[in-house]
């Protein structure tokens, strides 16, 4: 598969002008990038205006940050898979650290990954420790904890045949400036391979002199955050990896 590079936007920016001028720079700056696949994950109220209707084959494609397990209903405030969908989503992102901030469990993430998988949107599953799992030397135990959990009752037959894409972003390492380190993270590729074979890429302080590394010790494509608001240092970051 051809690595795959996700931005995720995260609550920014503040006006629906600077998403298109953003979105635009992006577009116009890997018009002539095809080995790369990159997705923008906006807040939801942009995706209407930056997606292309009825187009799923457009770059960059386009996602959502979070997703709700009903299909309709009485459930103010929540978005459904299926309107995602709907949209002309091709992916979402499930189970980021920043939704279990916010009290979101594994028992939710699990039931937000099936109406995913159900309604053939392409989950981008987010695992990782924290500092002080790490500290204590928990990171595997947190891991594997983790992904019984959010996957149960999900058959490795049907994972293996859905669009589902693993994420490892250790919670230290987000919006810290402080990225794991690729021979580091190159150990918890190793023992993510020994429960999935599903595409696996790193998240967590990624920039343009890093990013490369990572695809190098054999990660799936990257996670990024901040760095995906800065149009030209995220541009930097495809093409890095578009040269690997």
């Amino acid at each position: 598969m051809k690595p795959l590079i996700i931005a995720n936007w995260k609550m920014n920016p503040q006006e629906l002008k600077e998403a298109k001028r953003l979105f635009n720079f992006v577009k116009r700056g890997i018009k002539k990038i095809k080995n790369v696949e990159i997705v923008i994950c906006p807040p939801f109220v942009y995706l209407p205006n930056l997606l292309i209707p009825k187009t799923y084959n457009q770059s960059p494609k386009l996602g959502a940050q979070d997703v709700f397990w009903e299909e309709k209903g009485a459930f103010t405030g929540e978005i459904s898979a299926k309107m995602l969908k709907n949209l002309g989503c091709e992916y979402v992102i499930v189970g980021h650290s920043e939704r279990r901030k916010l009290g979101e469990t594994d028992e939710m993430i699990n039931k937000k990954l099936k109406a995913a998988l159900k309604a053939k949107l392409k989950p981008i599953l987010c695992i990782g420790e924290t500092e002080r799992e790490r500290k204590e030397g928990k990171t595997f135990k947190v891991l594997k904890a983790q992904l019984k959990a959010t996957l149960k009752n999900i058959s490795n037959a049907k994972l293996q045949t859905s669009n589902l894409v693993l994420a490892y972003e250790p919670v230290w390492a987000i919006g810290t400036g402080n990225p794991c380190r690729p021979e580091d993270a190159t150990k918890v590729l190793f023992f993510l391979r020994k429960f999935t074979k599903v595409p696996i890429l790193y998240g967590g302080s990624v920039n343009s002199k890093n990013a490369k590394d990572y695809i190098k010790v054999g990660f799936d494509g990257l996670l990024v955050g901040g760095a995906s608001l800065d149009s030209k240092e995220f541009i930097e970051i495809i093409k890095s990896v578009a040269k690997h």
